[in-house]
């Protein structure tokens, strides 16, 4: 039996990375999806996305808008219930995360950065919970990161905070909409080989530390975080809010220690 059948579902930066992993797991458990895309380039990879779930007995559509935009928010939740109904399901994705260190982050960069990732979330949950609360049901499920807890690098303050920022909202929203029948909660990577990690992965050294730091001596995947974003959206979980769901391996429960501590 499909958890999720006939449910809709919108995930916003749902064209690639960790995104697309959920936008799949969220189809393969009977969901119809929409897959929020922002720029003209990203247009062919939601397509591509779409014709995947397609291909697992989903609809889908994508959805062009900038989600840290109030207007194109709203464009974009009337589309989705024109097409295929209210939103049930909404998966908060979207973030960015660009280095500068906290001397040199740039105004332009701080703001760029609390829109996609704090202000999104805003934005539409608070559209999607006016249609939730009046049908007394709905699933909010923020992606946020090991940034929501600890300080992961010395480059990106700007994401730390607004990590951090999102995991407060997403309590906050948990209490207000809870007597809803509405379930606010997260999930919190640590490290996906993702696109967005392209770069950073690249240098074989970072990605051997990356690798010794975590206590399973692995990076997670994106699939991983689908799995615990399903578990979230579901009725398995209908007693659970309010919780940051921590994928990462037991990184942010471990003291920064070497190994060798461990074992004396």
């Amino acid at each position: 039996m499909k958890r999720l059948l006939n449910r809709v579902a919108l995930v916003t930066g749902g064209s690639r990375g960790i995104g697309e992993a959920v936008v799949i797991r969220l189809a393969e458990e009977g969901a119809h999806i929409a897959i929020n895309f922002t720029s003209d380039s990203s247009r062919a990879k939601a397509e591509s996305v779409k014709q995947k779930v397609e291909a697992l007995g989903s609809k889908a559509i994508v959805v062009q808008a900038d989600v840290g935009q109030k207007s194109q928010v709203q464009a974009m939740f009337s589309q989705i219930e024109n097409e295929l109904g209210p939103v049930d399901i909404l998966v908060n994705n979207a973030g960015i995360a660009p280095f500068e260190s906290f001397m040199h982050v740039k105004e332009e960069t701080w703001d760029r950065t609390y829109n996609t990732n704090v202000k999104s979330i805003f934005l539409c949950s608070q559209l999607a919970a006016e249609g939730m609360i009046a049908r007394r049901y709905g699933k909010i499920v923020n992606v946020l990161s090991t940034a929501s807890l600890v300080v992961t690098s010395p480059v990106i303050p700007h994401y730390q905070s607004s990590k951090a920022a999102a995991h407060m909202l997403t309590k906050g929203m948990a209490i207000e909409l809870g007597k809803f029948n509405i379930n606010v909660n997260a999930v919190g990577p640590s490290t996906v080989a993702t696109d967005m990690c392209t770069d950073y992965l690249a240098d074989p050294a970072i990605l051997a530390k990356e690798i010794e730091a975590n206590p399973m001596k692995r990076l997670g995947t994106e699939r991983q975080i689908g799995d615990a974003v399903v578990f979230l959206a579901s009725d398995e979980a209908m007693q659970v809010n309010g919780h940051l769901l921590m994928v990462d391996g037991g990184l942010t429960v471990k003291a920064a220690q070497p190994d060798d501590h461990m074992d004396r």
